[in-house]
């Protein structure tokens, strides 16, 4: 069994083992999922130098997107939930607003 470890947060004990390819992932205290992702060959050599340039890699890179791609998921959610609470409570009776009524202030 092979333990890999992340540089950008340390560890102290493995967190998840990867049974496919028989070794423990240390990340932080919470547990690494590997996925697969597919993409055109072209731009992910592109990516792979780019990330050679500087100093990093695609895995490194990708974790900060991932946590602002879910974030703002959420907080979409967070809008759209009062916004579908107060259908079906509030009504115009009926009476349809000019363009100039809604966007008044």
């Amino acid at each position: 069994m092979t333990v890999k470890q992340y540089p950008s947060r340390p560890c102290t004990e493995p967190v998840h083992f990867d049974s496919v390819h028989n070794q423990s992932v240390m990340f932080g205290l919470a547990a690494m999922k590997n996925i697969t992702l597919s993409a055109d060959e072209s731009l992910i050599q592109a990516a792979r130098a780019r990330a050679r340039h500087e100093h990093t890699t695609l895995n490194e890179e990708y974790r900060p997107w991932l946590t602002s791609y879910s974030r703002q998921s959420n907080r979409a959610l967070a809008h759209d939930q009062p916004m579908q609470e107060l259908r079906g409570k509030v009504t115009t009776g009926g009476r349809r607003f000019t363009r100039d009524e809604m966007n008044e202030r």
